[in-house]
């Protein structure tokens, strides 16, 4: 089944080169790169280490289809929308299966040297401005997911902001799949920040349907001196799967700060990849997932302490209901030049139910000796001289429950600057998934 599944990928991708053989020969070389790259690896079975937790077996067993043109409905679009809406005001880009759509999207009045725009128009305008971030600053050689979206490299973000630009408001990218068919997309995202500049962007993913797939890459760069807020928010319908890697460059005195929420898909996993390569940066990766049902959500993060006097914080937490499967694996990679490095990482998971399953593996390599490094992990249950203690007070049980769950959520929540997003994922804390409003 599995070289089944290679074989359409090798069909649908020859169909796709023929769709872009106007394209720049480089583009063309690299897609195809990528192509000999995934047919090689092959779809990761749980033999692999990497994978031992997370089966992803469905893309072996179902047919997911390459679609060549937007087919969708207004009442779709407009549902979807509303449901991703944060904050009217933000520079906003819609993507409905992973091409660019400029009717939904609202991009007006940016400031002078900020670049927003779909990567498709990028492509065809000025290749070369992004050619050396999509052929130099991406290793997907052990990695096939991300060897198969540069297969179809196509469609997806470009942003740019010039040096000392602070950008006004969020950036706000919203992906959409839509229709009947068993679709695949490949979203490629590229955010370069230039030296002293300031932005926030946020990543939607939503969709329709019971069986899509969502191959997300995201490339950010941040240079000497500025500062980027990430947050993505995976809400993607159950039944689909989510497949996503972020790779981060940062340059001497940064800061990048991520926010990770997951909620939705049959089966998600994310992964992020921070290269400190600078002195006196910071990062801080934060992040929520929380499944139900027979969800699993896999996140997996890896921060490379390259150079001396950084610090890192990292803090991943699980809520896990019903038969919910949930992994993390967080290592810390503090290189031999890396002395000064503070980092600090913990992971911790709340299991409401006897049948929940949290696999967790917090890992520190460390060649330096004049470091401070912490990791930790912890798995538990709601306390249940806490649940007590409230309804003692005259609090009923489910609201008491409610509370505490809150609680256990809400120091992630409130990490977040942009007052939209946090009301956004309050809203979901209470209401969707299950629990009264407080």
């Amino acid at each position: 089944m599995i070289a089944t599944e290679i074989e359409a990928h090798q069909d649908q991708h020859e169909a796709f080169l023929m769709q872009e053989a106007s394209a720049p020969t480089w583009l063309n070389e690299l897609r195809q790169k990528g192509q000999a790259t995934f047919t090689r690896l092959g779809i990761p079975t749980r033999r692999i280490e990497d994978w031992r937790f997370t089966n992803v077996a469905a893309l072996a067993d179902r047919h997911y289809n390459w679609i060549p043109a937007v087919t969708s409905t207004d009442h779709q679009i407009e549902t979807l929308l509303q449901r991703a809406m944060l904050d009217g005001e933000a520079y906003r880009l819609v993507f409905i299966n992973g091409r660019f759509s400029e009717e939904w999207s609202a991009v007006e009045e940016l400031p002078s040297g900020v670049v927003v725009e779909n990567l498709a128009g990028t492509l065809r305008r000025w290749p070369n401005d992004v050619r050396e971030i999509l052929c130099d600053n991406l290793n997907f050689e052990d990695a096939p997911f991300a060897a198969l979206n540069t297969a179809f490299l196509d469609d997806g973000a470009n942003i740019v902001l010039a040096d000392s630009v602070t950008l006004d408001r969020p950036v706000h990218l919203v992906f959409l799949s839509v229709g009947e068919f068993q679709s695949v997309s490949h979203p490629r995202i590229l955010i370069r920040l230039g030296k002293h500049s300031k932005a926030q962007v946020i990543e939607s993913y939503l969709g329709v349907g019971d069986s899509y797939f969502t191959n997300a890459v995201t490339q950010i760069e941040v240079d000497a001196s500025a500062r980027l807020d990430h947050h993505k928010l995976q809400h993607e319908q159950l039944g689909a799967l989510h497949l996503a890697a972020t790779h981060v460059t940062q340059q001497a005195d940064s800061n990048f700060r991520s926010h990770y929420f997951s909620f939705g898909a049959s089966l998600s996993r994310n992964e992020i990849n921070c290269n400190l390569d600078g002195e006196r940066i910071e990062t801080t990766l934060n992040g929520l997932y929380m499944p139900t049902g027979d969800q699993l959500m896999d996140c997996r993060t890896r921060i490379d302490h390259a150079k001396p006097n950084c610090n890192s914080y990292e803090l991943y937490k699980g809520i896990l209901n019903d038969e919910a499967r949930g992994v993390f694996n967080g290592k810390i990679f503090v290189h031999q030049d890396a002395q000064k490095t503070d980092a600090k990482q913990s992971n911790q998971a709340l299991l409401l139910s006897d049948d929940a399953v949290v696999n967790t593996k917090p890992q520190l390599e460390i060649y330096a000796d004049d470091v401070r490094c912490t990791h930790g992990a912890t798995i538990g249950e709601l306390d249940e001289k806490a649940i007590y203690y409230l309804r003692s007070r005259g609090v009923p049980l489910e609201l008491a429950r409610t509370m505490l769950i809150f609680a256990f959520a809400n120091d992630i929540v409130q990490n977040i600057d942009i007052l939209s997003v946090k009301r956004h994922l309050e809203s979901l804390l209470l209401q969707d998934r299950g629990l009264p409003t407080v």
